[in-house]
């Protein structure tokens, strides 16, 4: 089940919750678990065979709930991977054999700490300036 905002008959925004159809998730969580095309996650799902399964298959992808399902799925997909991403990243600052991978990969882990470096900019003034100096 999927929380959805709609609009209301006085145009009210209302929290509704939208049931997905087992094939509709079974779609969604093919497609995220496995990076595959819309065709082959058609045909996992149960969709028909073809090009119509492929056209429907699409169409429910466009649907907005589908879209806040999948969105849901990927965010979930992505916490879960970021240990791994993590740890790469420190055996790459730390062990890899191009000094300027280690850099890069040391430099993205102090940015992600909040040790970004502070950023240059030159800024160009023109135009005329005058200074006037009272010295009575």
């Amino acid at each position: 089940m999927i929380s959805v905002h709609k609009r209301g008959v006085r145009g009210d925004l209302l929290l509704t919750q939208i049931r997905l159809t087992k094939k509709q998730k079974l779609l969604v969580d093919t497609i995220v678990a496995t990076g595959c095309s819309v065709t082959d996650a058609s045909v996992t799902a149960g969709y028909a065979k073809g090009e119509s399964g492929r056209v429907t298959a699409s169409k429910t992808l466009r649907l907005p709930h589908i879209q806040e399902y999948m969105q849901q799925r990927v965010r979930e997909s992505i916490g879960l991977n970021a240990t791994k991403a993590s740890n790469k990243m420190l055996e790459l600052s730390s062990s890899a054999k191009s000094e300027y991978v280690q850099l890069e990969a040391s430099k993205d882990i102090l940015d992600r700490a909040g040790y970004k470096p502070i950023e240059k900019s030159m800024n160009l003034v023109t135009g005329n300036i005058n200074v006037s100096i009272d010295l009575t």
